[in-house]
């Protein structure tokens, strides 16, 4: 382990806990007698979280055909694993400061990968298994945490214009944050995730996103193929260009997942 490596651990150590209402939000989610009645009404309690919920739903990200009102017409088009994501997401924005100029963007560039991630899986997984996506939809959201982590990190240690150089001149980040750290931002977050006690299926999926090959729970290579595909055609260095498309094509062809539908979902991101 690097000493990079270390001092990130201590930093994730450091982390405090995420809001009381996650904790309601995810406990929803995971009992099978609870609805999306149930989940709104959480929701509607957390005017930040109503607020982004109901901004995203009327954005043409994600394609819905008429204006969304309130929160009930959003958590039931967007369904509850999709509204955990968006749950999760706004506690670690309230929870982390996020500083982005190691990787030479903005909090607001990082917030728009995310749900543009968000958009892409939503839009082409739930063609594929909509039971996946109970996995797939929060952790498309979350997939950039461990890059807030190692930004925080390497600002710390003063290496900002070194390592923002490397990533501009990198062909992904993880090259680089592999050099820097000993491992990626995925193997990061999932060390986050740990410490925070979410679903453990979910971290374990993100953890090894990176290669899905190496997975040694062969259930969990499905879900690990879908994050490094969508992270590929969309990440912090370059988002749906037609390099970073075809490299989500090449994770496609290797997972042995149909093309056309993830072209499809791409297309309606784009525009």
């Amino acid at each position: 382990m690097s000493e990079l490596h270390t001092t990130l651990t201590q930093r994730i150590k450091a982390l405090p806990p995420l809001p009381e209402s996650v904790a309601q939000i995810q406990a929803i989610c995971s009992d099978p007698n609870s609805g999306l009645a149930d989940l709104a009404k959480v929701v509607d309690k957390d005017p930040m979280l109503t607020a982004n919920l109901l901004k995203a739903a009327n954005s043409p990200l994600y394609g819905f055909s008429r204006e969304i009102k309130n929160v009930n017409q959003a958590v039931s088009l967007f369904g509850m694993a999709t509204v955990k994501g968006f749950a999760l997401a706004s506690a670690v924005k309230d929870t982390i400061k996020i500083d982005m100029s190691p990787y030479g963007r903005t909090p607001t560039d990082f917030s728009d990968v995310a749900q543009k991630q968000s958009a892409l899986m939503l839009g082409w997984y739930t063609k594929i298994d909509r039971e996946m996506m109970n996995i797939l939809a929060p952790a498309s959201f979350l997939d950039g945490v461990g890059e807030i982590i190692i930004a925080a990190e390497i600002i710390t240690q003063g290496k900002t214009a070194e390592f923002q150089a490397d990533i501009e001149a990198c062909k992904t980040i993880e090259e680089v944050e592999i050099k820097y750290f000993d491992v990626t931002s995925q193997q990061v977050a999932a060390e986050v995730f740990t410490k925070w006690r979410l679903e453990p299926l979910m971290i374990e999926a993100i953890g090894v996103s990176h290669d899905p090959a190496s997975a040694e729970n062969e259930a969990i290579k499905p879900y690990a193929y879908a994050l490094k595909a969508v992270r590929n055609a969309i990440n912090l260095k370059e988002s749906l260009t037609e390099n970073s498309i075809a490299m989500a094509v090449e994770v496609l062809d290797e997972a042995g997942l149909d093309k056309q539908l993830f072209l499809d979902a791409v297309e309606i991101v784009k525009q």
